[in-house]
C-alpha cells in the first residue's frame, strides 16, 4: 500500500513509498519482492504474545506474491496457516492445484478469493467452476468450508448500483469442532471495503522454559565440574555387572551422579533470544 509520496532523486515528481504499516506489537510476514512489476499482495500479521511458537515464513512450500504460508510449533508439532489473495483471473488457484506438497497439520486456509458463488452467499443464484478448484485445493489440505455464526457481506460496494458480496471464505479442520465456525463483523469495516473476520483457533498450553541452568565455556566452574566428573568415573565400581539388571543400576548410578556434579557446579540464568546451549 502505499503510505506516503517522497521526494524523487531521478524524478521531478513525487514518488509513492510503498510498504506495509509496522506496530511493535505485531510481526508481519510478507515474501520478499521479485522486482518492481512483482510485489507481493498478501500480507500476515502475528501477535507477539505468541511469538514464542516459532512463526516462520515458509518461501520454500509456496513461492507466490498471493500466498503466505506461516509455520508454528505447538505442543512438539508443526502446523501450518495459508493467507491468500486471488485476483479475476484466479491464477493463484491454478498455481495451488498445479504444485505438489507434501504438508500435514494445516489448520486454517482463508483469503480474499473473489469467487461468487450460491454455496456461501444466498443472494447469489449461480455456481462457479472457479469453486470445484478451490475445493479441491483444501481437500488437498484436509480442510473444509467454514460457516459464520451470521450471514453478513465480507466486502461492500462504495456505490449503490453493485451489490455487496461474499468473497472472504474460511476453510479449517472439518474433524475440529471448536473452531469451525467464524465471525462476520460488518460494525468493524472503518474505511476498508472489506470486513474483519475471526475465528477462535485453540492453542494447547504448553511449558515454555524462562530460565536455565548452565557452565560458561573455558570458566573456572567448567573446570572443576570435568575434574569431578572424571574423578567419579575412576572410582565407579563395574566389578558388578553381571547381568542387566546390574548394568541398570550402574548406568543409573552414573546419571544420578553426572546431574548431581552438574547442579553442583553449574549456575541458573534466565533464557533470553541470545542464549546459547552450552
Amino acid at each position: 500500500m502505499t503510505i506516503c509520496t517522497i521526494l524523487s532523486s531521478t524524478s521531478c515528481e513525487e514518488e509513492e513509498l510503498v510498504g506495509v504499516s509496522h506496530h511493535p506489537n505485531w510481526l508481519t510476514f510478507t515474501r520478499s519482492p521479485v522486482n518492481q512489476s512483482n510485489f507481493p499482495r498478501v500480507l500476515t500479521c502475528i501477535n507477539i504474545c505468541i511469538s514464542c511458537l516459532c512463526f516462520s515464513l515458509q518461501n520454500d512450500i509456496f513461492n507466490h506474491r498471493d500466498i503466505s504460508c506461516i509455520s508454528f510449533f505447538n505442543q512438539g508439532s508443526i502446523f501450518f496457516l495459508i493467507n491468500i489473495y486471488s485476483d479475476l483471473s484466479q491464477l493463484v488457484l491454478k498455481y495451488l492445484k498445479d504444485t505438489k506438497t507434501n504438508i500435514n497439520n494445516v489448520i486454517i486456509m482463508t483469503g480474499d478469493f473473489n469467487i461468487r458463488d450460491s454455496l456461501w452467499n444466498l443472494n447469489f443464484p449461480f455456481h462457479s467452476v472457479h469453486s470445484n478448484i478451490l475445493f479441491d485445493i483444501a481437500d488437498s489440505f484436509f480442510l473444509a468450508l467454514s460457516k459464520p455464526i451470521e450471514n453478513f457481506p465480507t466486502r461492500f460496494s462504495d456505490n449503490n448500483q453493485n451489490s455487496n458480496l461474499v468473497l472472504d471464505l474460511i476453510f479449517t479442520q472439518p474433524s475440529s469442532i471448536e473452531f469451525n465456525q467464524h465471525y462476520i463483523h460488518p460494525d468493524w469495516r472503518l474505511l476498508s471495503d472489506h470486513v474483519p473476520i475471526t475465528v477462535n483457533i485453540p492453542i494447547r498450553d504448553e511449558d515454555i522454559l524462562t530460565k536455565q541452568c548452565l557452565l560458561i565455556k573455558g570458566s573456572d566452574k567448567e573446570n572443576q565440574f570435568i575434574e569431578d566428573f572424571i574423578q567419579f568415573i575412576k572410582n565407579l565400581n563395574t566389578s558388578s555387572i553381571q547381568d542387566v539388571e546390574s548394568l541398570e543400576e550402574v548406568v543409573q548410578l552414573l546419571a544420578t551422579n553426572i546431574e548431581d556434579i552438574w547442579f553442583k557446579h553449574s549456575k541458573t540464568v534466565n533464557i533470553t533470544r541470545y542464549s546459547k546451549a552450552w
